[in-house]
């Protein structure tokens, strides 16, 4: 039943959405007035009252604006109203796909955060590192021979010989690349971080292969010198003990049965009253091989800080016998380094240790009463430091801000970093060296050595 002109003004049609969406409220008339859009947003709050944000700055009530008459529209439709003056059009219900734009009790507009840049063509990413490599000695490295094929240096004890760990710029390769302007060189053999003496890299990766090819066919000599406990016998030592692997990741071998067969041949030099000075030709090239032999021998190095250490037991290794399961032995090994700050000897930091290796709070129980005093001496000279850390501390805050500024700027310092605000007290010259030391090596066609060491000296004595 159609109504006529005036009946159009007696009705009214209400559509409102509540469960807090915006909610529309259409009033139409007659042809002869204007018909009316009030648009409004009602958002429920804690007590259950809803109330209506204005739009446009209109104090009195719903904003109105004036559109040209016409037929009603659809409920479901929505109304694009036109601006009128200087009015800004008032707010829409969102379509489908679209952000939804909302207005906080402040009148100040709220947007959704923008989804996540994916990274894409010409797109530049820098990232920052901030790194703490352990110390290390400050003597040079020496060139001991070059030509086109091979450079020849004489390596320092406690660096690396490629980066490896907390290692980076203090490494064999990266001064020779940056010193002496040597790169992309080729490692021809191996030794230790606390190794010092000969060592050979190939300039080419065709004299690498060729060289390696020899190795393998035991073309290769090399002797070692080192000095040790006691009094070494006279006459020539050969061991043969297989080797284990107790840990790649701490670095740590043992003389087991399961382990890989070698061959060490050992000669004394000279004996000083309370060390020997001996000379190493090993035969394979196990890891760790003369460090571990030695141990098994009796006669460890005299400052072995992993071989000649107390975590081994009342007889430190000798005659393989350790009475302890490896699981116990590596525990006591890092808890002694932990104790006396020295992680790196173990290529091995804070953040590196997994919670089997510091579940315990006290080493183990096969250790003696003497070197348990000896950790527990160390441990508090540990906390000592740490307690004249704040000092130290303060006296640096009260330094000047610009000053501050400086170090920040000359990426010296990092105020996030933790081991920055550390005091720790630098290493003796001593503590870096092992009396370990490569002395030659020879091949099909070449030959190479390196001056003996201050401590293989006849008449050297411990400090």
């Amino acid at each position: 039943m159609w109504l006529d002109r005036r009946g159009w003004l007696r009705v009214l049609g209400h559509w409102r959405y509540d469960l807090r969406r915006p909610s529309f409220t259409r009033t139409w008339s007659g042809d002869k007035g204007p018909m009316a859009e009030t648009v409004s947003t009602q958002v429920g709050t804690e007590g259950g009252l809803r109330a209506s944000h204005q739009q446009n700055g209109d104090a009195g009530g719903d904003a109105k604006v004036e559109l040209s008459p016409g037929p009603p529209k659809p409920a479901g439709r929505e109304v694009e109203p036109a601006p009128v003056g200087g009015e800004h059009p008032s707010a829409a219900a969102p379509g489908p796909g679209k952000h939804k734009k909302r207005r906080g009790a402040t009148r100040e507009r709220v947007v959704p955060p923008p989804k996540k840049r994916r990274t894409g063509d010409n797109d530049f990413l820098r990232n920052t590192v901030h790194r703490h490599e352990p110390p290390v000695t400050a003597e040079p490295i020496r060139l001991l021979a070059e030509n086109e094929d091979v450079v020849v240096v004489d390596k320092p004890s406690s660096i690396p010989v490629h980066p490896c760990g907390r290692f980076r710029h203090n490494t064999v390769i990266f001064i020779l690349g940056k010193e002496h302007q040597l790169k992309e060189l080729h490692p021809l053999h191996r030794l230790d971080r606390l190794t010092s003496g000969v060592l050979m890299f190939a300039k080419t990766a065709a004299v690498s292969e060729r060289i390696h090819e020899q190795v393998r066919d035991r073309q290769l000599e090399k002797e070692y010198v080192c000095r040790v406990e006691g009094e070494f016998p006279t006459e020539e030592v050969t061991c043969k003990e297989p080797i284990l692997v107790v840990s790649y990741k701490v670095g740590v071998c043992r003389v087991d049965p399961r382990g890989k067969p070698c061959e060490t041949v050992f000669q004394r030099l000279s004996y000083n009253g309370q060390s020997s000075v001996v000379r190493c030709r090993p035969l394979t090239g196990r890891t760790h091989q003369i460090r571990v032999h030695l141990q098994f021998l009796g006669h460890p190095i005299l400052n072995d800080p992993i071989y000649n250490s107390v975590a081994w037991g009342p007889s430190r290794g000798r005659g393989g016998y350790i009475p302890k399961t490896n699981e116990e032995l590596l525990r006591d090994l890092v808890a002694e380094h932990q104790a006396k700050q020295s992680l790196d000897v173990l290529d091995l930091c804070e953040g590196d240790l997994s919670p089997g290796l510091t579940d315990s709070t006290a080493p183990s129980s096969e250790l003696g009463k003497d070197d348990l005093e000896e950790l527990a001496a160390a441990a508090q000279k540990m906390e000592e430091v740490a307690e004249a850390a704040p000092q130290e501390l303060d006296t640096i805050a009260l330094a000047s801000e610009k000053a501050v500024e400086t170090d920040v700027m000359n990426q010296e310092t990092d105020p996030l970093c933790a081991e920055c605000r550390l005091v720790r007290q630098d290493p003796l010259p001593q503590d870096l060296v092992m009396f370990l030391h490569a002395l030659r090596y020879k091949g099909p066609g070449f030959e190479y050595f390196s001056p003996m060491p201050a401590w293989a000296q006849d008449d050297w004595q411990k400090d």
